[in-house]
């Protein structure tokens, strides 16, 4: 009896042993509130045994967990920080993913005329002549950057009495755009994913200026000996592998393909 329970606390410290250490993962609110992860992280537990834990941030607060080593890889969309993450020495190497785009949400009769703008930057110049209401996420997000280089792109300098600056993630920052009537710049992933769409539409997309890249970021083992880097290197490969880049290429909301697969080789 006793032989056969040291037996069993044998295998099952074994079975314990061999468990997949957890991989945290640093991902952007946008990526989550796209739905995507939902669809992604049941298949990556079930082909590669990984416990993926994501951390839900901003693009700059990724990037400042990354730089701690809080994490083992972020996953985030601004090219930008992300190469100078990678020359100081924080990510062995910056890998492309998918890619989405940027819209400019607006209220259904479009005040600012920005439906008629050609460029993203004359939409943004638009709403400033207007002075209409614009919710920033002002979070220091990758979607926050992006604006931010509109703006620049539109030689404006936003911060007028019509331009709020909200210090919060997509989906609160599109509640309260709605809540507002306020224009504001989403992925359009996340927009559509969205409950609460009542009185916004999207009013300008299209320009080349609202491509979305995403990026994948393994954190280096020589800065932070901690990390899980055989599992961030698993996780990479399973995100490039034809299985990977197929379900992102065929994830839906409502018809409509939200992500475009674009990894390549390192």
């Amino acid at each position: 009896m006793i032989a056969r329970l040291i037996a069993v606390l044998t295998a099952c410290c074994i079975a314990l042993t061999a468990q997949a250490e957890p991989l945290r993962l640093a991902v952007t609110t946008s990526f989550q509130n796209s739905g995507l992860s939902d669809v992604l992280l049941p298949e990556i537990a079930a082909d590669t045994g990984l416990d993926v834990q994501l951390l839900v941030v901003g693009t700059g607060q990724a990037i400042r967990l990354g730089e701690a080593g809080d994490v083992d890889a972020i996953l985030v969309h601004a090219r930008a920080a992300e190469e100078a993450f990678v020359a100081q020495g924080y990510a062995t190497h910056r890998r492309e993913i998918m890619f989405n785009d940027f819209v400019i949400l607006g209220p259904t009769d479009d005040p600012a005329h920005v439906k008629s703008a050609s460029t993203a930057a004359e939409a943004l110049s638009s709403i400033a002549e207007a002075q209409a209401l614009f919710a920033s996420r002002g979070d220091d997000s990758g979607t926050h950057k992006r604006e931010l280089a509109l703006w620049e792109q539109a030689n404006i300098t936003p911060m007028q009495s019509w331009y709020r600056a909200l210090g919060s993630g997509m989906g609160a920052t599109l509640n309260t755009a709605v809540a507002m009537q306020a224009y504001t710049l989403s992925d359009r992933a996340s927009w559509l994913n969205f409950g609460n769409k009542d009185g916004l539409a999207i009013q300008f997309s299209g320009d080349d200026a609202l491509q979305n890249q995403y990026a994948y970021l393994p954190i280096n083992p020589a800065r932070h000996g901690h990390v899980n880097h055989s599992g961030a290197r698993a996780l990479e490969d399973w995100l490039v592998s034809p299985k990977g880049q197929a379900l992102i290429g065929t994830y839906e909301i409502a018809g409509e393909t939200l992500f475009t697969p674009n990894a390549k080789d390192r």
